[in-house]
């Protein structure tokens, strides 16, 4: 409907309606909300709103902060696809794929509401057992899933640690960026609620579907009859994984490998470092005061696959393109 015409409408219908009246302003301001409400005519809306000289000088604006959006998009898919999620199993109903199983009681005497569930992730065990697995999930987790404290063990954890933390940021860093973007932008409410998609389109910023995938473990409990059911979950995000790390190093007593040095590769120290290195990157300079969203990383100098140590001298404050670059290369 063409503008001057629904204006019209909203000055003449009053008269029309009732006079000037209580129920003819009710009326013009219940007509009014249908109208705009219409799919035709929010679609009108919504094409002028993409077409407006406003909308696009926005987009002219911050078209360096929505390319650099896209290539930190990139580096977590990057970090996704290479990155480790997994790590020990239980032995429990391994084989219960082999076999099938039925419950022939009489319909009243049925009680399977409870289905215990078999799966590499999942341990069925006693209530005691899933009673104690809350108390002490560490213990339990290296127990039934055969995470032994061994070297071999311990790099593995830390590789899964390192891959979750690195995620974990990048992913928080992606999001913090589009809520950037979208306030930079300040599109109307009715945009972002019917035609969110379409606004990123013309934006131009490449929406991730990543998230985190953390390692997810159970402890189940389902009675014979299947009447009652316990469980106990845990997820390997960079808490629990600095814990099994720390846990592991005590009992293998192999602070100076490599997996011990990365085990000391805290959360807490990484924040200790960029504080240090006052958030900024020791290489290409770039710090937050330049980008406020800039996603920065701690590296070893020295390597630790060639020696190197986890202490304040040998660690420093990279960008993650700077990081990237890096590798395992030693820079003077």
């Amino acid at each position: 409907m063409p503008k001057p015409l629904f204006i019209t409408l909203l000055i003449v219908l009053p008269f029309i309606i009732g006079g000037a009246t209580g129920d003819g302003l009710f009326f013009v301001l219940t007509l009014s909300l249908v109208l705009i409400a219409n799919p035709v005519i929010r679609t009108i809306r919504k094409n002028r709103y993409f077409g407006s000289e406003h909308f696009q000088a926005l987009k002219t604006e911050i078209a360096t902060v929505v390319a650099e959006h896209n290539d930190v998009v990139n580096y977590v898919q990057e970090i996704r696809s290479h990155g480790a999620f997994d790590l020990g199993a239980s032995s429990t109903g391994q084989h219960a794929h082999l076999a099938s199983f039925e419950n022939t009681s009489a319909w009243n005497n049925r009680r399977d509401r409870n289905v215990a569930e078999y799966a590499p992730h999942v341990h069925n065990a006693s209530l005691q057992v899933v009673r104690n697995a809350s108390a002490d999930p560490i213990k339990y987790l290296m127990k039934y899933f055969g995470i032994k404290a061994d070297p071999a063990t311990l790099s593995d954890v830390q590789r899964v640690a390192d891959d979750v933390s690195r995620l974990e940021q990048a992913v928080a860093n992606v999001r913090e960026r589009e809520a950037d973007i979208t306030a930079r932008i300040d599109p109307p409410g009715f945009i972002l609620k019917h035609y969110r998609e379409e606004f990123w389109k013309q934006v131009g910023v490449h929406l991730s579907p990543i998230e985190v995938p953390y390692p997810h473990y159970k402890f189940q409990y389902t009675s014979a009859g299947g009447n009652t059911g316990q469980a106990t979950n845990i997820q390997l995000n960079t808490p629990t994984l600095e814990a099994l790390s720390e846990v592991l190093v005590e009992r293998i007593r192999w602070a100076k490998s490599a997996a011990g040095q990365r085990a000391l590769m805290t959360a807490r120290l990484r924040g200790q470092i960029k504080e240090r290195d006052r958030y900024a990157c020791l290489q290409c300079g770039v710090s937050l005061v330049d980008e406020p969203h800039l996603l920065l990383e701690v590296d070893h100098i020295m390597p630790v696959s060639r020696g190197g140590l986890s202490t304040p001298e040998n660690l420093q404050t990279l960008c993650w393109r700077c990081n990237r670059s890096k590798g395992a290369r030693i820079v003077s």
